[in-house]
């Protein structure tokens, strides 16, 4: 089972996701510097890559300096950039991301954002001395990767470990991946504030219910441990399927006051053969940037 060093990772990393832009310069695997933005959902794949490489050159880039990029949505074998959920990025379909960042800003490895942040978090956070391990952003969206022996599981067509896209049986609404009664429907950030409008809380968002759930009120406890039952389930299935050792969870839901007791009350109500163990994300923020760059020294060799 191949582990990276932290210690090994020397370069820089950038994490545009459906709500951010960020950038940073690393050192020994430690966030000397960073920088960010708010995403432009509507903007297109080139404007976001300005974007990029302006925050790379603020942070003192250079072409040929290691780099790693990750990003919301498909990479696929050819490393092309397809937005999966169209709530988010509206204008990305096909894009050949690497080769256009290569343009701007020099050699680059290239790869799905919560694919990124579970790498990091197997090798460097909530995963050590795991085996199987998965991790799961539940935030605006839910998202997922999967490490298993050491290794990111990834597919030709940049789907493998988009999670939140599976089935679930609490859910009853559309995602933006299209689908319908899946995990993100019911789970996700964007998915409590609906189902909070649609009782008649309509300025009510993922946060707001929260502070509601924190007040106790029940109408909004009710919603938050919908979302918890629905995680819970699509862990307990990860588990059956991919015999996982340890399971974390992160993302501004997931890692909200409470959530992760949640769904380890959830959990405990299945058979104990489909338990597995829970921990809270360990490297916040700076999860999908350093596993950016890891992956690219992978690569690199």
């Amino acid at each position: 089972m191949q582990r990276l060093l932290r210690e090994s990772l020397d370069g820089f990393a950038a994490d545009l996701g459906g709500t951010k832009i960020a950038a940073a310069r690393v050192a020994r695997g430690i966030v000397e510097e960073r920088l960010q933005t708010a995403t432009d959902g509507k903007a297109g794949p080139d404007a976001q890559l300005a974007t990029i490489a302006g925050l790379l050159q603020k942070l003192g880039h250079a072409p040929g300096a290691p780099l790693g990029v990750a990003v919301a949505g498909r990479i696929d074998g050819e490393e092309s950039w397809h937005a999966v959920n169209r709530g988010i990025l509206e204008a990305v379909q096909g894009f050949p991301l690497a080769s256009a960042l290569e343009r701007i800003v020099g050699a680059v490895t290239c790869c799905n954002d919560a694919a990124a942040a579970a790498f990091a978090e197997a090798h460097f956070g909530a995963g050590r001395g795991c085996r199987h391990f998965a991790y799961l952003t539940v935030s605006t969206g839910v998202g997922g990767g999967i490490v298993l022996g050491g290794q990111l599981i990834q597919s030709q067509n940049g789907l493998a470990g988009h999670v939140g896209f599976v089935s679930s049986p609490f859910g009853r609404n559309a995602c933006g991946s299209g689908r319908y009664g899946t995990v993100e429907s019911t789970a996700a950030g964007r998915a409590i504030a609906a189902e909070a409008a649609a009782q008649g809380h309509a300025e009510a968002d993922a946060r707001a219910v929260f502070a509601a759930a924190a007040q106790g009120q029940a109408w909004a406890e009710a919603i938050i441990e919908g979302s918890a039952k629905a995680v819970a389930t699509l862990i307990a299935d990860l588990a059956t399927i991919l015999g996982l050792d340890r399971v974390a969870i992160g993302g501004s839901v997931g890692l909200a006051d409470g959530y992760l007791d949640r769904v380890r009350t959830a959990l405990a109500e299945e058979p104990e053969l489909f338990r597995v163990e829970l921990a809270r994300a360990e490297l916040g923020h700076d999860s999908a940037l350093l596993g950016a760059l890891a992956l690219q020294r992978l690569q690199a060799g």
